[in-house]
């Protein structure tokens, strides 16, 4: 599946990528995680990849594509950039879902030991190695423990860190820095790139003035203060395109979201949440120097751990599209993996009017 003269080439020049990820329950259990993904360098490449039970798989490492053997124990569905093995938002049938965010600056891995090739994986595969083996994050953390592999960096410019969750409700982040492994339960349900997670709760602690609403009237000497328009309540709330500043929003928006009643309606509410955080292609470059792309947000997918779906819409096809893991037979499919947009063009339906 992997050649070994593909992998010399692959990395390099990853492009740099954010994201910014949220997660609902709804009122009948169902547990939603959802995520964008932006890259404003250059248009991202991305499939759909399903794995069966039973697929033999590799990991590349930082010379070539030798590292870790292993067999898919479970079958997947999963959102990758750039190639089909580096899933960077996924689902297996047992409700296991593990997603990848940039995290430059901060994060450190160990370096590759030729010693320890056999149990090597890089960075960018990891989602592949534990969708296809585990079913819960206590499972994923236990592995992780035991050091059952030894992750690496394949693109010496870029690290990421991972968010993974269960249907249970329980959503993990995992980080390395300075080569050391670091697992906080996300007590927010949000992440989104660099600082570090435990950077990015605390900084929440300086916006404890905001709250959903109005502010009151108030009076300075004579003069009477009066909110200039709804939500005056989050006046001050940070509105730039950062990563401290989307996780600041993004913790505010799911926590005064409504409890919607069940999982449609919890996975309509996640686009309509995450619509907010599509990036414009022009913000991040001087005038005149962007490239050609729709949006700096390529793609938005919203993950039903509960119910087994998988949803996403693209910046060339706002229609949203589902694959449904229960409608799969994984021990009979093949592996393969197919471009989210054939025809990179945003269609527009014509209403005729008679």
């Amino acid at each position: 599946m992997m050649k070994q003269e593909d992998s010399r080439n692959a990395f390099g020049t990853f492009p740099t990528v954010g994201c910014t990820g949220i997660s609902l329950t709804a009122k009948d259990g169902s547990y939603i995680q959802a995520r964008t993904i932006e890259g404003s360098e250059m248009d991202l490449p991305g499939e759909y990849v399903i794995i069966p039970r039973g697929q033999k798989l590799q990991s590349f490492t930082p010379i070539d594509a030798n590292g870790i053997k292993f067999m898919a124990k479970y079958g997947v569905i999963g959102l990758s950039v750039v190639r089909p093995e580096f899933i960077a938002e996924g689902l297996n049938e047992k409700g296991l879902s593990c997603g990848l965010f940039f995290f430059p600056h901060f994060g450190g891995y160990a370096k590759f030991d030729e010693k320890q090739r056999e149990k090597t994986i890089g960075d960018l595969q990891l989602n592949q190695w534990m969708l296809s083996q585990f079913a819960t994050v206590e499972e994923v953390i236990k592995a992780l423990k035991l050091k059952q592999v030894h992750i690496v960096g394949l693109d010496s410019s870029s690290t990421v860190h991972w968010r993974i969750g269960d249907a249970s409700g329980r959503q993990i982040v995992l980080e390395i820095i300075d080569a050391t492994l670091h697992i906080h339960e996300n007590t927010v349900g949000v992440i989104t790139n660099s600082p570090d997670f435990q950077w990015h709760l605390t900084n929440l602690n300086n916006y404890v003035n905001l709250f959903p609403g109005n502010a009151p009237r108030q009076n300075i000497g004579k003069q009477v203060l009066f909110p200039m328009g709804g939500n005056s309540g989050f006046l001050g709330m940070p509105g730039d395109a950062t990563p401290p500043s989307r996780f600041v929003r993004a913790a505010f928006y799911c926590a005064t979201a409504p409890r919607l009643s069940n999982a449609m309606e919890t996975v309509k509410q996640c686009f309509h949440i995450l619509n907010n955080f599509d990036i414009p292609i022009g913000i991040e470059h001087p005038l005149g120097k962007t490239p050609n792309m729709p949006s700096a947000t390529h793609w938005t997918s919203v993950i039903d751990l509960s119910n087994r779906k998988v949803y996403f819409k693209t910046a060339y096809n706002n229609t949203v599209r589902c694959i449904d893991l229960n409608e799969i037979d994984f021990e009979k499919v093949k592996y393969q993996s197919h471009p989210f947009d054939r025809d990179k063009k945003q269609p527009i339906e014509k209403i005729l009017i008679k």
